[in-house]
């Protein structure tokens, strides 16, 4: 269960994560959309997981690999955004969020059953 300040540091990466790959749109996936769909970062704040939603996407590993290359960069400039508030920026590992597929995948198989 995470505390209170977990649950606060999640919702501020994953706000500002949201706007630094706005940016980045354009260079990591060219006419394709990028959602930061979840933030988990660890109890000593040392670590975030990033959950990335990518849509039209047929290669995702490819863009998640992209994604990965620049992350010392997405890093940099997620630092300039919340320097004032965390005294750390956490180290981030970035992760395709598949739960949209998923959903879909088990209605259609609920719709053939």
């Amino acid at each position: 269960m995470d505390s209170i300040r977990q649950n606060k540091v999640n919702s501020l990466l994953q706000k500002e994560m949201a706007e630094v790959m706005q940016g980045h749109s354009r260079q990591l996936l060219p006419g394709g959309l990028i959602t930061v769909t979840a933030v988990r970062i660890t109890p000593d704040l040392g670590l975030a997981k990033v959950y990335l939603s990518l849509f039209p996407v047929k290669d995702k590993q490819a863009v998640l690999q992209h994604v990965r290359d620049m992350g010392h960069r997405l890093r940099g400039e997620l630092g300039n955004r919340v320097g004032k508030q965390l005294r750390i920026v956490p180290e981030l590992n970035f992760y395709v969020d598949d739960s949209l597929d998923r959903t879909e995948e088990i209605e259609n198989l609920l719709k053939k059953g």
